[in-house]
């Protein structure tokens, strides 16, 4: 088996508010997401969102169901959003193929039984990062090439925050049941992302930062408007936010990352934004 998968649960904000590190980082943090061979999984049981990433190098690796989804087949009451962060790779879904180059994305619908991952080439293999969210409905399969996207320019470099969004999958793009993925990449000098902070509390979120270059790192701020609490992030490490937390983060250098929602509704602009000067 090429798959393997923990759980994590939900965790009460006033209980997060005692958490030490180490206990803020396990029930939080998500490490080691892009190993070779092997497609690693997450099932939170916030919304029911999972969170993997697989590089597939010397063969191509199945997305096989796993025992909390009591599925015959990973697909079967699920949708699957697929970036790719690595070099050129394939992405087989019940026999068709679809070629993800860099950044390039991919939507899966409910019901598709077999998907296999693969790269181009062994020695600069794909980089597949998947959110996937229990699905109500079954959508067409579709592509999400570069100039797909919806791209919004946010933020300032006065406020340190200049950065570029980038909606993969949202129902402006593709029809979709409650899953959304998108892009957001800091400009040379910005270091915040999602500033000012918000919380939706109809949604959860997953944040993986990626392009964090070497020696430097992210600190994640998550946690209620008024009793907030920071992880420190590395590359290609990814970070759970339940819906009653703010979710932002700052960089000692720019940095790109991946957000995925899913919850009550498909309203990107859903969300109750906390004023800078009342966050403790």
């Amino acid at each position: 088996m090429s798959n393997t998968y923990e759980t994590r649960y939900a965790s009460h904000p006033e209980a997060v508010k005692k958490y030490d590190t180490k206990q803020l980082r396990e029930e939080f943090l998500i490490t080691d997401l892009l190993q070779e061979d092997t497609l690693k999984l997450v099932y939170s049981h916030y919304d029911r969102f999972i969170t993997g990433g697989v590089v597939p190098t010397a063969k191509k690796v199945l997305l096989e169901s796993i025992d909390p989804l009591k599925a015959s087949y990973f697909l079967e009451r699920r949708e699957l959003g697929i970036i790719n962060i690595g070099d050129s790779g394939t992405v087989t879904v019940d026999g068709e193929e679809f070629q993800l180059d860099h950044k390039e994305a991919l939507y899966l619908g409910r019901g598709n039984k077999e998907v296999y991952f693969a790269s181009k080439s062994e020695k600069s293999p794909a980089k597949f990062y998947l959110n996937s969210t229990p699905a109500h409905k079954a959508f067409p399969n579709k592509k999400i090439g570069i100039n797909d996207v919806e791209v919004v320019e946010l933020g300032s470099p006065e406020t340190a925050n200049a950065r570029t969004l980038r909606k993969y999958i949202v129902n402006s793009v593709v029809d979709v049941c409650q899953l959304q993925m998108g892009m957001t990449s800091l400009k040379s000098g910005s270091v915040w992302n999602t500033m000012p902070a918000h919380v939706h509390d109809r949604r959860m979120e997953v944040y993986f930062y990626f392009e964090i270059p070497e020696g430097q790192a992210v600190s994640h701020f998550m946690g209620q408007p008024t009793e907030t609490r920071h992880i420190w992030m590395d590359n290609n490490q990814a970070v759970i936010s339940p819906p009653w937390s703010i979710h932002c983060g700052s960089g000692t250098s720019n940095y790109t990352f991946i957000w995925g929602m899913a919850g009550e509704n498909l309203d990107y602009g859903d969300m109750d934004v906390c004023k800078i000067t009342e966050l403790r």
